[in-house]
């Protein structure tokens, strides 16, 4: 599968590329190949006209080559800092170039902090912006704490708690495929389909 990886830091000290390394060494060592969008790198310019909004191949080539690359990918995972109890200016600003074409890709959040919350607050605001950009995020968070603790400079984990916890996510969709939850029917179907209506028919007063 084809995955888009989008950090949005573009300090000059940041720390969390070292979180975005380590998603593009999980994932491309489950064989998936990774699409990095780096807002550092890509350098766009504050928003004043979506990719919609030019006409047809018109649009600056960095945005004519992200627009593609969205089409092409199978899912997105969002790398975030705090800011303000938010998402990072960079990452939104990369995210709102864009609306149609982040359709039906399901998405994933990383989220992380310098402090033991990991992050978690922008998460709960990126939820919203990802569920309106047409692409809701899966329940399961990766919220990293005190992240100048858990990594390398190259995204080499120092803390392996944070391994066994990706891990644990791994193990528990992969028994949910070997014994998946049996179906149950909602209560009120239960009482109208269950051995307490009887032969003849519904107990309910007419």
């Amino acid at each position: 599968m084809k995955f888009i990886i989008a950090y949005g830091s573009v300090r000059t000290d940041r720390l969390g590329i070292r979180a975005a390394h380590y998603m593009i060494h999980q994932l491309e060592g489950r064989g998936h190949e990774i699409i990095f969008f780096d807002a550092k790198e890509l350098q766009l310019p504050l928003l004043d006209k979506m990719y919609k909004e030019y006409e047809q191949c018109q649009a600056p080539e960095p945005l004519e080559r992200m627009a593609e690359q969205i089409r092409s990918c199978d899912g997105v995972v969002l790398v975030t800092g705090e800011y303000n109890h938010s998402l990072q200016p960079g990452l939104a600003n990369m995210l709102y170039y864009f609306l149609e074409e982040w359709f039906w890709r399901p998405s994933a959040i990383v989220c992380y902090s310098a402090g033991r919350f990991g992050g978690v607050r922008a998460a709960v605001h990126l939820r919203a912006v990802l569920a309106e950009l047409g692409m809701p995020s899966i329940p399961s968070l990766l919220p990293i704490g005190k992240i100048q603790t858990v990594f390398e400079a190259d995204g080499t984990l120092l803390d392996m708690r944070l391994q066994k916890q990706a891990d644990l996510y791994r193990m528990s969709r992969e028994q949910r495929h070997e014994d998946p939850i049996p179906e149950r029917k909602p209560p009120l179907l239960r009482f109208f389909s269950g051995p307490e209506r009887g032969a003849q028919g519904s107990s309910l007063p007419e």
